[in-house]
C-alpha cells in the first residue's frame, strides 16, 4: 500500500441497540451478479479503499462472495480483526415466518462464514411461498404474514448473539407501529428505497421519533437496474449543482442523502466510481438551503412502489398505499 492514500475514514452513527453502523455501505445486488470469486477480489478492494459496511441479502446470491472477502481481507490483513466490518443481511420473503426466521439466519451465516451478523434485517413486510423470488411473485404465491410472530422470533436471533442488532427493510409507518407495540427489541434500522426523487420525508420524521434509524436503498434510483429509472442521474436540476461545484450528478444525489443523517448504500463494482462515492465525505460546504430548495422541486418518483404485494381480496395489501401507510 506504499504511496496510496490511507483508506478513507466513514463516519459512523450509534443505533438504538447501542452498536455504531458506518454511514455509507456498499451494496451487493444486481441483475448481473459477477462470478463468486470476481466478485469477491471486487469487494475485498473496496475493503482497501475504506468501505465497512457491506450490505447483502439471502435474495442476492452475494453472500458467499461477501464471506470470501472478508477471510481475504483479514488474511492479506488489510483488516485486523472481522469486528472492524459492518455485515448487513436479509431474511427473505418466503422465511418470514416464525418457524423459519432463526433456520434462514443460521444459512445466511453459513454462505457468509460468519458467527454472527451487525445487522439482520426483515427484507419486506410480506411472507411469500417457498421458491418465490423478487421476479416471479404472484398473487398466488403471497401468504398470509405473522408480523409479529416473526419480530419475535428476529428478537431470539439477537438474544442469541447471531445477530447483534435488528430492523425492518420496506416497512411504512403503519407496520412499523405494530412491530413497536410488541417488541422487546426495537427496529434499528428501517431500510427503505430514499433518494432525492423520493425524499421519504414523512417517513423518516416518524422513525427518527422512535429512535428508528433510516437506511437508504438506490439512492440514484437504481440508475442502470431493470427496476430503476433516470430519475436522479437525468435531473435537470442536479446536473445544474453538479456544474456549479464541480462534482458529479451521483456526488451531489449521494451528499443529499449523507446530509439528511441516512446511511447511504451505493452500489457500483467499478473501482473508480467506488472511490468517487467515499468522495462525498471531503466536501468543504454542505448542500446551501438554495440548493435544498431546488432539489426539492424535483418531481417525485418511486422505483420500487410493491406492486406484487397487492391483492385484491388478500392476503397482502389491497393497495400500494396501505403497504407503504
Amino acid at each position: 500500500m506504499r504511496g496510496e492514500r490511507a483508506p478513507v475514514a466513514v463516519p459512523e452513527v450509534t443505533l438504538n441497540s447501542g452498536h455504531k453502523m458506518p454511514l455509507i455501505a456498499l451494496g451487493t445486488v444486481a441483475s448481473d451478479l459477477p462470478p463468486t470469486e470476481a466478485l469477491a477480489a471486487i469487494l475485498v478492494y473496496a475493503i482497501e479503499v475504506g468501505y465497512r459496511h457491506f450490505d447483502t441479502a439471502a435474495l442476492y446470491g452475494s453472500e458467499e462472495s461477501l464471506g470470501l472477502a472478508v477471510a481475504e481481507a483479514l488474511r492479506r490483513q488489510v483488516i485486523k480483526s472481522r469486528d472492524e466490518l459492518f455485515i448487513t443481511s436479509k431474511l427473505w420473503c418466503t422465511d418470514a415466518d416464525p418457524s423459519l426466521v432463526l433456520p434462514a439466519l443460521k444459512k445466511s451465516l453459513g454462505r457468509l462464514g460468519l458467527e454472527y451478523l451487525d445487522m439482520y434485517l426483515i427484507h419486506w413486510p410480506a411472507r411469500l411461498k417457498e421458491g418465490t423470488r423478487g421476479s416471479n411473485i404472484t398473487k398466488e404465491s403471497i401468504l398470509e404474514f405473522d408480523m409479529k410472530g416473526t419480530w419475535k422470533a428476529m428478537e431470539e436471533c439477537s438474544n442469541l448473539g447471531l445477530a447483534k442488532s435488528i430492523g425492518v427493510s420496506n416497512f411504512g409507518p403503519k407496520n412499523l407501529s405494530q412491530i413497536l407495540q410488541i417488541c422487546t427489541i426495537p427496529p434499528a434500522v428501517n431500510q427503505v428505497e430514499m433518494h432525492v426523487a423520493w425524499r421519504q420525508k414523512k417517513l423518516r420524521g416518524f422513525c427518527k421519533e422512535r429512535g428508528i434509524h433510516v437506511s437508504a436503498w438506490s439512492p440514484l434510483a437504481a440508475n442502470g437496474a431493470r427496476w430503476g429509472s433516470k430519475a436522479v442521474m437525468d435531473s435537470p436540476i442536479l446536473k445544474e449543482i453538479a456544474q456549479g461545484r464541480g462534482t458529479t450528478v451521483a456526488q451531489v444525489a449521494l451528499r443529499w442523502v449523507h446530509e439528511q443523517g441516512s446511511c447511504v448504500i451505493v452500489k457500483s463494482f467499478n473501482k473508480e466510481r467506488m472511490k468517487e462515492n467515499l468522495k462525498i465525505l471531503e466536501w468543504e460546504k454542505d448542500i446551501t438551503e438554495d440548493e435544498l430548495e431546488k432539489i426539492n422541486r424535483i418531481p417525485p418518483h418511486q422505483g420500487v412502489p410493491g406492486h406484487e404485494l397487492v391483492t385484491e381480496n388478500g392476503p397482502g395489501y389491497r393497495s400500494v398505499d396501505e403497504l407503504w401507510e
